[in-house]
């Protein structure tokens, strides 16, 4: 049966009992329905010129069992959009847009879907591959002043959750943190990493400590990163914080940013990511190149892990 309107459950709620499924990679579900993302907007560019796609990508994955989705903002910040000649009222509204599209896709499935509102780090606007570097030369000062209007603009919209996501280095995690305080909303902080470190280098120890304490932050963990990366990082981000860990690693292909594609063979072993919840795993998805099929997969897998699946 579909949630009863009015009955909604917080996600920190739900973490406290349940493994949730998240989506898996936007981009090539998209690119899979024949779009073009070839334009530095990348996926943001179909909030002004092809929402439906959008909003069909994230029903695929809804269909798959998702119980999360992430909207599609993650390269969408009023700096993009106005090289595009959206001013930022215009772009506000693109950026709310991208939650509502995510709602509508959740609407009527059999069980509560949650949004969370993708806010992707400073690299992610350059379009360079930056994001994988971090290190940009600004000061937390600056990248929060960044961060916050888009923050501002999606908190707006009301999603269940932002997912700070991508974040390469820990002092951009700083920026972020101080950019979302106060704004009402839960949080999840999401670093992408090479083996124990942040992309940036730092140890995953200090860049999970950030948030030890705060009680905004509903669960941390990593994204965009290799599958045989991500299982020992749930370890160290559940023993770090205490709170619930989100994970959700690429295919196992590695991006090469300056022939923007991707090489390398895929492995995202659904069968393996069932095992991560007894280390403290609550939110598992996958990221780039993984698609609903994986996801399918995903969700029976952690099904089968439950107490009681089969």
């Amino acid at each position: 049966m579909a949630p009863i309107p009015g009955t909604a459950r917080p996600l920190a709620s739900a973490l406290a009992d349940e493994v949730l499924v998240l989506d898996g990679g936007l981009s090539n579900q998209l690119e899979a329905q024949g779009c073009d993302l070839s334009d530095e907007l990348w996926s943001a560019r179909l909030l002004a010129d092809g929402p439906e796609q959008i909003e069909a990508a994230h029903t695929a994955y809804v269909r798959a069992g998702a119980r999360v989705l992430i909207t599609a903002s993650y390269q969408a910040t009023f700096e993009g959009f106005a090289r595009r000649g959206v001013d930022r009222s215009g772009a506000a509204r693109l950026i709310g847009r991208s939650v509502e599209l995510a709602r509508e896709a959740g609407q009527g499935a059999a069980e509560q879907v949650w949004v969370a509102g993708s806010v992707g780090p400073y690299g992610a606007m350059q379009a360079d591959g930056s994001e994988y570097r971090g290190r940009y030369g600004l000061t937390v000062r600056e990248l929060e002043r960044f961060h916050r209007p888009r923050i501002e603009a999606l908190v707006e919209a009301g999603p269940d959750v932002l997912a700070l996501e991508t974040v390469p280095d820990a002092d951009e995690a700083e920026a972020l943190l101080r950019a979302v305080d106060g704004c009402g909303v839960p949080v999840w902080l999401s670093y992408t990493i090479a083996g124990e470190r942040t992309r940036a280098g730092q140890g995953l120890t200090e860049a999970f400590g950030l948030v030890a304490g705060n009680d905004q932050v509903v669960a941390v963990g990593v994204n965009c990163c290799g599958p045989g990366d991500a299982g020992r990082a749930v370890e160290i981000a559940a023993g770090v914080t205490g709170k619930p860990v989100v994970v959700y690693p690429n295919s196992g292909e590695e991006w090469d940013a300056g022939a923007r594609a991707w090489h390398g063979t895929g492995a995202f072993d659904p069968g393996r990511m069932g095992d991560w919840p007894a280390a403290g795993a609550r939110l598992i998805g996958g990221c780039c190149r993984v698609g609903p099929d994986r996801i399918a997969a995903l969700a029976a897998a952690v099904a089968a892990a439950a107490p009681g699946g089969r």
